[in-house]
């Protein structure tokens, strides 16, 4: 058995809303696994579920082991950041993170060792004395995160954490937190809508779409191989057509109802390549260009269909609105989606 694992987990709420439709998964000991999905997909239940604060209507819950569907949070050695950090303001830096331990009436001398080991390890040590207004909203983050792994938990669970932290700073706690995740093996479970923080951040991605597992992976899979529409449409920025549309501007046929095309894999010249197997060559007309730092989107005219390719920004190589320019694109790119 895995290291958590849940089995047929329904949730239904007294509006008989079902917020999970019988979910199975399993987490490894020691990964980072990332819950991702749009909001109301169920992936926050699902944490509150594993961390005792909400019941199952049906299921079970397994860690290390031992069934804990029915026992109390405080039962469970789990710890979780919210994405409010909940901070006492009338507490410093080190009381805040030392309080748990001291409602378990650890001796003094020890809480301060264990505090101040844990404050290096996410980079606070100067701000121990500090007081949680003083402190920037990635401190506080660190804080709260500090806060919960201090209390050696089984598991760490992180409920879209960052999400009210400005793009830049996200991104730098991306990166410490996944050092803290690897440095200390801790089994950890991070929810998020944010397909990028995901993939940043994930040993593995599982995906909810309407209360159920839509697909999961390691991020290069998901992000390579999406099997569904939804998939397609949430991970990364695929084109997705319909297959009879395609066929009829490829000349090729394809199976089932839609294909998915990422803007990468597609090859934009202002002429015509000589023909090569397994690749597709469409003549196209650009609509509209937008950067992307240092990619160029083109949107390009196909017959009825509309595709977007993403190229280098090159100064030298630029196409203009309504020029005719000639896409390939390799036959194993297009995804068939169910």
């Amino acid at each position: 058995m895995a290291y958590i694992q849940f089995e047929n987990i329904i949730k239904t709420f007294d509006n008989e809303t079902q917020a999970l439709k019988g979910i199975n998964l399993s987490v490894e000991k020691g990964e980072l696994v990332t819950l991702l999905g749009p909001s109301g997909c169920g992936k926050s239940t699902l944490l509150r579920c594993l961390a005792g604060l909400e019941s199952v209507s049906s299921g079970k819950i397994y860690l290390d082991n031992n069934d804990i569907t029915d026992l109390s949070p405080k039962q469970r050695e789990i710890g979780m950041v919210f994405q409010q950090y909940s901070l006492f303001p009338n507490m410093t830096v080190a009381q805040n993170v030392g309080f748990g331990l001291s409602i378990k009436r650890m001796e003094k001398a020890l809480i301060r060792e264990k505090v101040k080991t844990m404050l290096e390890l996410v980079g606070l040590s100067e701000k121990l004395r500090q007081y949680p207004n003083q402190l920037s909203g990635g401190q506080q983050q660190r804080v709260a995160l500090a806060r919960a792994l201090v209390m050696e938990p089984k598991v760490l669970l992180l409920d879209e954490p960052m999400s009210a932290i400005d793009a830049l700073l996200r991104r730098n706690l991306q990166i410490e937190i996944r050092r803290i995740q690897r440095r200390l093996k801790i089994t950890t479970i991070f929810v998020t809508h944010d397909q990028d923080e995901a993939m940043v951040m994930s040993d593995k991605i599982h995906l909810f779409n309407v209360g159920a597992l839509e697909q999961s992976g390691v991020p290069t899979e998901l992000y390579t191989k999406p099997r569904t529409k939804f998939a397609a449409s949430f991970i990364g920025h695929y084109n997705i057509l319909t297959a009879s549309d395609f066929s009829a501007a490829s000349g090729q046929g394809f199976d089932g109802e839609h294909v998915a095309i990422r803007p990468e894999v597609i090859s934009v010249s202002a002429a015509a390549q000589g023909a090569q197997d397994g690749v597709i060559q469409i003549k196209g007309t650009v609509k509209g260009s937008i950067p992307h730092g240092n990619i160029l989107r083109y949107t390009l005219s196909c017959g009825a269909v509309q595709l977007d390719a993403d190229v280098l920004f090159d100064a030298t190589r630029l196409f203009g609105e309504n020029q005719d320019v000639y896409l390939s694109i390799p036959l194993e790119q297009v995804l068939p989606l169910q």
